[in-house]
């Protein structure tokens, strides 16, 4: 049937409209199409370039810059270095061993350093970078960073490093920082604490670095990276930066702990000096000491040998570690305890024969002949053993105690120092404890003279003889709040000591420095306004035999060095307005007056004059001999403004 021209004309519309519907539906699409292909092939063509590589995000711990340690007088003594290092993370790497032969080629590593990386990267997890090499140079640095695409997995970085301008002025008291240990990670809950996952990370392991880790570590940040196939890093995608660790601050002063270092060469001692108001401890040194920053990335076998087997002992701070029967520098305690409790008055006089017999036993003093008939300050002043004795007997072990432990013997302070030593004010219930015996009044006379079971640390004595000199129970401190703020260090509280008796005591240690029958009448102060009081005192090492003491007892020079007597001083100046406590100890040094008074004199007119002292310090029969002595300490101390030479070990 054939359609009229009406209908091919309306079917001719339809047709129409359907094929511009479906063109345009058709058009839309394309372009569509068309603009997607060209987000991914234009615009969006390198973030889908670098998909197409295999590319991944890496998540990366930050590492905290280590907070600084300042002295007192604002010069670093504790600072960070920059070091340049490469390392490897296994799940990057893809191929170790081609990586690490690579490296082998570039760097010229040998065999032991390869064994130690395998070793490392099957013992951590593989996230976990490894340190091919530490310390690179420059040109190490850039030959790996230029090879880079084809050493996947490998990092050339620039880190902080810990570095000790002073070098060994400040090693015992400021401590070191060294690699983590099996035994860090155990202590340090190493699954909350990431960073000590990091390759050569740095922990304290000694001193202030030790005990203040947690806040001068800081806190780490992350990085969030891209990386390709190859291990390459792209682009970082998000920073959320480390906190770093804050600056500290301790009371020593730099320009006195390096004199006194130099001051100590070639003894086995130690040697404090205390602020007798605040506590603060101006000068902290023991000798001999090392160089903190051999410890830095790992000390060598042969370097830790030597200072481990030293019969010197340099790892040791014999400042608070050293504990050591105090001797005579124990007598004005003792003095304080008989006119405290009014058993003995300060002018009755003991003859002193050269011995006393009690209970059967002879007791000696360590002048053979005796002193005659002498009082309190006459006793103290000659070190008179046999009227202490006398007093022994009348405080009891109980006064003796008590006093004691008034003036900070046999107390553990509060202090970021590593081993602190306890040592012993003794007692009948300590007796009783340790050994289940009890107290005999042979063991009081030897603790009236600090032998015996008494011990005490320098730290112990410096602390004593700033409670003397100011009469406050003043402790020592190390750390004082950046900055010098003091609000947190509130005034000591008075002893409880009368006036008269601290007056008594005091008079005769002035009198063993300044009086010409004196005990360190030879290390006296020529001026009167810098005049020290003092106290020396003398430990034996080994006791005296009747039959040695029959036959003569020997010299100390004559004895072999680890049996000669220590000699310890301690001392406050200026007499007659107290600011520095001094202590000195000299291992085997053979006696206080001899070995201690000569170097405590030293160090406390270097304290009073802020450096060397001139001349007309020392008494005029000495001076041609000082002159000579200060010259050659000129010429070994660093200058005042501390400048030191360069340390970096980059």
């Amino acid at each position: 049937m054939r359609r009229s021209e009406r209908e091919l004309a309306h079917a001719a519309k339809k047709t129409t409209r359907r094929s511009l519907l479906l063109g345009g539906a058709m058009s839309s699409v394309v372009s569509v199409l068309g603009f997607r292909m060209w987000q991914l092939g234009v615009r969006d063509a390198e973030q889908y370039y670098l998909l197409a590589e295999e590319n991944r995000i890496s998540l990366r711990l930050v590492r905290p810059d280590r907070g600084r340690i300042f002295d007192r007088a604002g010069k670093i003594i504790a600072d960070n270095e920059q070091a340049y290092r490469i390392t490897l993370v296994r799940e990057e790497a893809r191929d170790v061993e081609d990586v690490l032969e690579k490296l082998r080629l570039l760097l010229g590593l040998d065999e032991e350093t390869l064994t130690k990386v395998r070793e490392q990267t099957a013992r951590v997890r593989a996230f976990v970078p490894i340190t091919v090499k530490d310390r690179v140079t420059w040109d190490e640095l850039s030959i790996v960073a230029l090879n880079s695409p084809v050493l996947p997995g490998v990092h050339p970085e620039m880190v902080l490093s810990r570095v000790y301008p002073f070098g060994p002025d400040f090693a015992h008291q400021v401590g070191y920082v060294g690699p983590v240990s099996d035994n860090d990670l155990e202590n340090e809950a190493a699954d909350n604490e990431p960073l000590l996952r990091l390759p050569d990370f740095e922990i304290g392991k000694t001193g202030v670095e030790r005990s203040h880790e947690r806040a001068l570590r800081g806190l780490p940040g992350t990085q969030r990276v891209e990386v390709n196939v190859s291990g390459r890093t792209m682009r970082e995608l998000a920073l959320d930066p480390a906190t770093s660790g804050p600056d500290m601050q301790v009371t020593l002063d730099h320009h006195l702990q390096n004199f006194m270092r130099v001051r100590l060469e070639g003894q086995s001692a130690a040697a404090i000096v205390m602020d007798v108001t605040s506590g603060d401890l101006l000068g902290c040194t023991s000798a001999p000491s090392f160089d903190p920053n051999l410890f830095v990335r790992g000390i060598s076998s042969r370097d830790y040998g030597a200072l481990r087997d030293s019969e010197f002992r340099p790892l040791s701070d014999k400042t608070v570690q050293g504990a050591y029967p105090p001797g005579s520098t124990i007598k004005m305690s003792n003095a304080l305890a008989a006119l405290e409790t009014g058993l003995m008055d300060p002018e009755e006089t003991v003859a002193c024969n050269g011995y006393v017999e009690i209970s059967g036993r002879r007791f000696h003093c360590w002048k053979r002949g005796g002193h005659g008939r002498v009082n309190m300050v006459g006793a103290l002043r000659e070190s008179c053993d046999v009227y202490f004795y006398e007093v022994a007997q009348r405080i009891g072990i109980d006064g003796i105690f008590a006093m004691n432990d008034r003036l900070g013997l046999g107390q553990k302070y509060d202090l970021p120092l590593s081993g602190m030593a306890h040592g012993n004010n003794p007692s009948r219930a300590w007796k009783q404890e340790r050994y289940g015996q009890d107290w005999l009044i042979g063991d009081t006379i030897n603790a009236s003279i600090g032998q015996g079971f008494t011990l005490a640390s320098p730290i112990q004595l410096a602390t004593m003889t700033a409670r003397l000199a100011s009469g406050t129970a003043v402790l020592p401190r190390l750390v004082r709040p950046f900055g010098g703020q003091d609000q947190d260090n509130p005034d000591p509280a008075p002893l409880g000591l009368s006036a008269e008796a601290l007056a008594i005591v005091r008079q005769g240690m002035f009198e063993v420095s300044n009086h010409e029958r004196g005990t360190a009448y030879a290390s006296r102060i020529a001026d009167p306004a810098q005049a020290m009081a003092g106290k020396t005192g003398t430990s034996q090492v080994f006791s005296i035999t009747a039959a040695e003491r029959a036959a003569g007892v020997r010299s100390q020079d004559e004895l072999p060095w680890n049996r000669r007597d220590h000699g310890l001083f301690v001392a406050f100046a200026p007499y007659d307005a107290p600011r520095f406590a001094v202590t000195v100890v000299v291992e085997h040094g053979g006696g206080g007056s001899t070995a201690a008074a000569p170097i405590a004199r030293d160090i406390m007119l270097f304290a009073q004059h802020g450096g060397l002292p001139p001349e007309d310090a020392y008494p005029t029969s000495q001076r041609a001999r000082v002159r000579e002595d200060l010259a050659l300490l000129s010429e070994r101390i660093l200058p005042p403004d501390g400048t030191t030479a360069t340390v970096s070990r980059t």
